[in-house]
């Protein structure tokens, strides 16, 4: 399927991307921090491989399985929620220093984002990353000067798959519901594509894990956005 095919022969008018994994590869970013923050808990590092198995939901679930050491932390947290809360200040102090370090662009965001400008598209990034990281990130990647608007997890009271962060960032835009696309890399922003009635498109190289993203219900799922040119 072309991305045409969505919207009757045409281009969108709008699209809205997520950031992490999607348009950024920010994980030796939350790795540097994350294990910092285990070290400052008396810890082993990780590693950025295994931080890779763990980020997609978030900081908070993040420092939950890095504190446990695994994935499913859920099967075996014996950590208190005062630990929890340390931990993830201790989280968030390091990815201040780091974020935006190491972290690179993937390839072939440039050359859609030009594309889908000179088509008139309004661009747009929602993400569930907090506002604190979201437009730095974006500065220090070169991305910023492409968005007309940034709705991060700490935006409204709600977040992704809640599909009112969309909406928010259509109002602002002046985009129409009808005429939006949505781009992004894991289950949580398939689910707030279809909670806010827009298709989505999935990239397989991101930050899903759980089961292939091709088989969670996207209308178009590809290894690079240029497939969609």
């Amino acid at each position: 399927m072309k991305l045409t095919d969505l919207f009757n022969g045409q281009w969108p008018d709008t699209i809205l991307f997520d950031l992490d994994g999607t348009l950024v590869d920010s994980a030796p970013d939350l790795a540097a921090a994350t294990d910092a923050m285990l070290v400052a808990m008396g810890k082993v590092a990780a590693g950025e491989q295994k931080v890779r198995e763990w980020v997609g939901n978030g900081a908070s679930v993040l420092v939950r399985r890095a504190l446990a050491g695994r994935h499913d932390y859920q099967a075996d947290d014996h950590h208190d929620e005062s630990t929890v809360e340390r931990a993830l200040d201790l989280f968030f102090d390091a990815y201040h220093e780091v974020n935006g370090h190491h972290a690179t662009v993937f390839e072939g965001i440039e050359t859609f984002l030009q594309f889908a400008s000179n088509q008139g598209c309004k661009l747009g990034v929602v993400t569930n990353k907090p506002m604190a990281f979201t437009d730095d990130l974006l500065e220090r990647m070169g991305l910023a000067h492409w968005f007309d608007v940034t709705v991060s997890g700490d935006t409204l009271a709600v977040k992704k798959p809640n599909p009112e962060p969309l909406h928010h960032a259509l109002e602002s835009l002046g985009g129409a519901l009808e005429k939006t696309l949505m781009v992004g890399d894991s289950i949580t922003d398939i689910s707030a594509a279809k909670n806010a009635g827009v298709p989505v498109v999935a990239v397989r190289y991101g930050y899903n894990y759980g089961g292939p993203v091709d088989e969670l219900g996207a209308e178009i799922v590809v290894d690079s956005l240029t497939e969609l040119l």
